[in-house]
């Protein structure tokens, strides 16, 4: 395993993590997920990312179970939450939002599903228009100050937004976001690759990246139709297999095949060949993998190995073959 700053703290994050969303949201069974982290943890991730949202809470009761049951180190490993969308079914008001209501409950709550004292990462999951930016930034701030959150992020905000945080912080002498949590893949760039671009720089943005394989499309198991055990087929996911079977995605697949005659000319998968051309991207602290079994998570770890072995011009050949690099913004 590699690892990477988290942008300019120095929180070191292993360069793939391991995220709860399709392996608990899907399979609610503690022997599976405890599997699944196991292997993950033995090889040398440190990064176990969820969400309040995720099963509604029971996501996070199974990590936290995971987490007693496996008794490693708590210093050994990072944990994380997201708050924003609530945990139960018809929320009220007060159950979902960013306000400091429910910020502060939000982590109190995370915190005993996950068994932990403190949560080491803490995501704002998507902006919140009703809530006033100071509110939120110093609900963040307090909690850190509490010993309740080591740093908190952003997930899905524009760059402007996260300015706007930043610029809270800085008026009244707040704690500002240190990671944003973005969807980025193949075809999914702009955000990432040129929205964020001066954040970078600027204020030490580091990126926790998730949905390296773009909902399962690019890993190849739906070039020639879509499988039986594939999760487009369970309920509750029928919005997925109306994107998949839209004109766009039928385009992309043309793509995902070629792309595949190429991963196999490097005697790889595309699935390790869509997770190792995030990894290429210098600005991604960590990409956030997925699996339903251990065996899943073993072949995704391989991935490092492919990211080392790509070279300049296969990365042409990768970006000849995608033709959807993004423009840069114009400043002027």
């Amino acid at each position: 395993m590699k690892y990477r700053r988290l942008g300019k703290t120095g929180l070191k994050v292993s360069a793939l993590s391991f995220g709860s969303w399709v392996t608990f949201a899907n399979q609610l069974q503690i022997e599976n997920a405890h599997a699944c982290m196991s292997a993950a943890y033995d090889a040398g991730v440190n990064f176990f990312d969820n969400a309040e949202v995720y099963a509604r809470g029971k996501s996070e009761d199974i990590m936290g179970e995971v987490l007693k049951k496996a008794g490693w180190r708590r210093d050994s490993y990072i944990v994380s939450s997201k708050v924003r969308w609530g945990c139960v079914d018809d929320p009220k008001p007060t159950q979902l939002g960013l306000s400091r209501k429910h910020v502060v409950e939000a982590c109190d709550q995370a915190l005993e599903r996950l068994k932990t004292d403190y949560l080491d990462l803490y995501f704002c999951h998507r902006p919140d228009p009703e809530v006033p930016m100071e509110e939120t930034v110093r609900a963040m701030t307090e909690l850190i100050w509490r010993g309740k959150v080591l740093y908190w992020g952003t997930s899905e905000w524009s760059a402007q937004q996260i300015m706007e945080a930043h610029g809270v912080a800085r008026q009244y002498n707040l704690i500002p976001p240190s990671m944003e949590q973005p969807e980025y893949h193949m075809f999914h760039r702009y955000r990432v690759e040129v929205e964020y671009g001066r954040l970078y720089e600027t204020i030490g943005l580091g990126s926790t990246i998730w949905s390296p394989l773009a909902s399962g499309i690019l890993t190849g198991k739906y070039n020639d139709g879509i499988p039986d055990d594939s999760r487009l087929n369970l309920p509750g996911y029928e919005w997925l297999r109306r994107m998949f079977e839209s004109d766009a995605w039928q385009q992309r697949l043309d793509t995902v095949r070629e792309l595949t005659k190429l991963a196999e000319g490097l005697g790889t998968t595309m699935a390790r060949l869509a997770i190792a051309w995030c990894l290429k991207n210098p600005n991604v602290s960590t990409v956030i993998t997925g699996a339903s079994r251990p065996e899943q998570v073993v072949d995704n770890m391989r991935a490092l190995e492919v990211a080392d072995q790509l070279s300049d011009s296969e990365m042409k050949k990768i970006e000849s073959l995608l033709d959807n690099k993004p423009k840069e913004m114009d400043f002027q």
